[in-house]
Formats: structure tokens, C-alpha cells, sequence
């Protein structure tokens, strides 16, 4: 595939064979941790043109940033939903389940600054979330739930994120659930502007490592920034001391920092983001 540096025109409008997006709710009892804690939650769901319950889905998680909700990507951004549309009718990909979440407890939490949401958000996403979709819809988990299953199938699950959200990825995603996400799409940023980034570098390489020996491969990860985006640098500097460090992640193979020129802290780069790593993944 070749990398484009602004997402195609074409793509934004609507294609002729359409998705839907449709609501999803489910209850999260172990959110932090909390077994006797429980919350109601809804996430939205994008079930691609001729979903068929008799054919098996790959599924992206795809996660907003700060200050947002599950709504963000689908709603307030409505040509998200022509994009996965039109790349799927053009055959850039294969037709793909993508639910989008949220961390935060719900609407009345999402003004919250506290970033151990991005950490905990964890517990949900392996205990609650991730089998409620494959209890609904027809995903590689074929409806066994168990935490065996789930890392069996590990190949057929993605998450990916902006902002707050990319911070979530690597936090929820790669360093707690190693074991059943084998995609990551890291979309501008790492640790903040209050992390500590020699931290970060040494979990990110201990992760990969640690399960690596366990016998849990790495397929792809795509990371994205532009390169006039505020957590570029942070982003760009931990990750360059990652490759320098673990020769696990190999440019071109399962590993790529995609820079985009003259891109910012905006919706157009991650969804060229989006746009680019779908091509990406589930593609052995």
C-alpha cells in the first residue's frame, strides 16, 4: 500500500453499498477494578454493508479523546462512517466490525482530567466490553467468551485511538491486554504532557518483549502524528528510542511512525489515520 498525506475527497462522500452505525449497551461491573461497582454504558457499532451472521467479523475498537464520548467519531463527525463505507466498497479492505467506546464512566464524567481513566479503562475493555460484542454479533469469538478464546483470537482484534485515546491504546490496550489485541493504531500521542517519557519507553519494550516469550506476536503497529501536532514530539521521541531499543518492531513489517505534513491536533489527520490503518490491518 502506498501512503497518502491527505485522505482522498472521494472517500468523504457516501458510497453506494452503506454501513450502519447502531447503539449497544452493556454493563460495565468491573470498571476500575470494582467487581461490586456497576454501570450501565452504551457504545455505538458500525456493522459494514451486508453484515451477515453467518460469516465471522475482525473488530476495531476505536476510542476518542479527551473530553468526548462514544459519540465522537461516528456522530459529531458523520463522514467517518463514508470513509470505512467507501474503503470497503473499493476493496481496500475487508468488511470489519468497529465499535467505539468510551473510558470515561459516561456523559456526566467525560469533563474529568484524571487520566487514570485512560489505565483502568482496562478492566472493562477485557472484562465487559469485548464480551459483550461478541455476544451480540457474530465476531471470530463465535460466542465462547473465555479469556482462552479471547487470546486465540487475538489476530482478529484492533484498538486504535486519538489524543486521550492513543494514550488509552498503548495504557489499556498494549501494556494490560497484550495478550488479546495483536493491532495497535496509536493516533497522536503517547504519554502526555505530564508523563514521563523514559517510562513509557521501557513499558512499551517490557510488553512487547515479555510477550513475545509468551508466544504473543506483534502484527502491526501503526502510529501516526502530524508533524505540526501538539503531542508529536512527545510521541515521536518516545517511539524513536523504542526502535533504537527493541528490534522487535521492524519499519514496514509491523511497525510504522507515518508522519503527516504540516497535520495537527484535528480530526482530518486521524481520519486519514483511520483511512491508512484500516488498509493496515488484519492483513497478514
Amino acid at each position: 500500500m502506498e501512503y497518502v498525506t491527505k485522505l482522498p475527497v472521494k472517500m468523504l462522500k457516501p458510497a453506494k453499498q452503506q454501513g450502519k452505525v447502531e447503539l449497544m449497551w452493556y454493563f460495565s461491573s468491573t470498571y476500575e477494578g470494582d467487581a461490586s461497582r456497576r454501570l450501565h454504558k452504551k457504545a455505538y457499532v458500525y456493522l459494514p454493508y451486508g453484515y451477515d451472521e453467518k460469516k465471522q467479523y475482525n473488530v476495531l475498537y476505536l476510542l476518542h479523546g479527551g473530553f468526548r464520548v462514544e459519540d465522537y467519531w461516528f456522530f459529531e463527525f458523520p463522514e467517518t462512517v463514508n470513509i470505512l463505507d467507501n474503503m470497503i466498497e473499493k476493496g481496500l479492505c475487508e468488511p470489519f466490525i468497529v465499535v467505539t467506546p468510551t473510558y470515561y464512566h459516561g456523559r456526566s464524567d467525560m469533563n474529568s482530567a484524571n487520566e487514570s481513566r485512560t489505565i483502568n479503562f482496562r478492566h472493562e475493555l477485557r472484562n465487559d466490553l469485548i464480551p459483550a460484542v461478541g455476544r451480540k454479533y457474530s465476531t471470530y469469538l463465535g460466542r465462547d467468551l473465555s479469556v482462552e478464546n479471547m487470546q486465540k483470537t487475538r489476530d482478529h482484534r484492533a484498538i486504535a485511538g486519538l489524543s486521550l485515546g492513543s494514550m488509552t491504546t498503548y495504557r489499556s490496550g498494549l501494556y494490560s491486554n497484550f495478550d488479546i489485541f495483536s493491532w495497535y493504531g496509536p493516533y497522536s500521542g503517547c504519554t502526555g504532557p505530564f508523563g514521563k517519557r523514559d517510562e513509557e519507553v521501557t513499558k512499551i519494550c517490557e510488553t512487547l518483549e515479555k510477550g513475545l516469550k509468551e508466544g504473543y506476536r506483534l502484527d502491526y503497529m501503526f502510529c501516526c502524528n502530524g508533524d505540526k501536532d501538539i503531542a508529536f514530539t512527545e510521541h515521536n521521541e518516545i517511539m524513536s528510542k523504542v526502535t533504537a531499543r527493541c528490534d522487535i518492531l521492524k519499519k514496514g513489517v509491523n511497525y510504522d511512525f507515518f508522519v503527516i505534513p504540516g497535520g495537527k491536533h484535528d480530526m482530518d489527520a486521524w481520519q486519514l489515520d483511520l483511512y491508512l490503518s484500516g488498509q493496515i490491518f488484519f492483513r497478514k
